[in-house]
């Protein structure tokens, strides 16, 4: 799967209180052979933020061999993901807004 077929797909999750969130997949990885997805929350992101946070999961097999989307718990593990997502995001980022001089010329 790569990252464009991502674009707009949405997933509910449920968080350890039974709260149910919809969260829009904006990134996708393969890093040592695991899946990971960087997330942001549909309703919580106020429309005039410069950057958004966004939480990374990754994709394990549950007892019944289905795929489901669990959180990183190993803080070393974490970092490496959220290094990459960092910049793979940014770098996304700098294409999509236009630089300060191409501006100007419009």
């Amino acid at each position: 799967m790569n990252e464009n077929e991502l674009e707009g797909e949405f997933y509910t999750l449920t968080d350890e209180e039974g709260n149910e969130l919809q969260f829009e997949v904006i990134g996708s990885a393969e890093i040592k052979g695991v899946t990971y997805y960087a997330m942001i929350p549909v309703d919580d992101q106020p429309e005039d933020a410069e950057y958004c946070e966004y939480v990374i999961l990754k994709q394990e097999k549950d007892e019944d061999g289905e795929d489901i989307l669990v959180t990183v718990d190993d803080d070393d593990e974490f970092d490496d993901v959220a290094d990459y997502f960092d910049d793979m995001l940014s770098d996304e980022a700098d294409y999509d807004v236009p630089a300060p001089e191409e501006k100007k010329k419009k």
